[in-house]
C-alpha cells in the first residue's frame, strides 16, 4: 500500500527557510513521478514542484528560483528545499506520487496528508 507522510512544515517570517520531506513506503519513488502542491484557504491546489520519472524538475511560477525539489532513492523520501519565503507561500503543503501522471496538475493518485506553512510578515 502507498503511503505518504510528510513533514518540516512550521511558522517562519518572511524571507526565512524550511525544508520539507515527504517518507514514501509501500513503493521505490524512483518508479513513479512525484510533486509537490500546496493549497491555501479559499484557493485551489496548485503545484508546486514536480519530478518525473527522467529526473526532469519542472516549477511554478511563483516558485522559480527560490523553491528546490529533490529525492533521496536511497531512503525513498523526497524534499523541498523552500528559500526566501514569503507571505504568499502560507498553505498546507502536499506530496503527492503517481504511476503514470506527472507534472504541476494536481491529478496524482497518492497523497500524504500535509504538513502546514505559515510565513509571516
Amino acid at each position: 500500500q502507498v503511503r505518504l507522510v510528510e513533514s518540516g512544515g512550521g511558522s517562519v517570517q518572511t524571507g526565512g527557510s524550511l525544508r520539507l520531506s515527504c517518507a514514501a513506503s509501500g513503493y521505490t519513488i524512483s518508479s513513479y513521478y512525484m510533486g509537490w502542491f500546496r493549497q491555501a484557504p479559499g484557493k485551489e491546489r496548485e503545484g508546486v514542484a514536480a519530478f518525473d520519472f527522467y529526473s526532469r524538475t519542472s516549477y511554478a511560477e511563483s516558485v522559480k528560483g527560490r523553491f528546490t525539489i529533490s529525492k533521496d532513492n536511497a531512503n525513498n523520501t523526497l524534499y523541498l528545499q523552500m528559500n526566501s519565503l514569503k507571505p504568499e507561500d502560507t498553505a498546507m503543503y502536499y506530496c503527492a506520487a503517481d504511476r503514470v501522471l506527472w507534472g504541476l496538475l494536481p491529478k496524482y493518485k497518492y497523497w500524504g496528508q500535509g504538513t502546514q506553512v505559515t510565513v509571516s510578515s
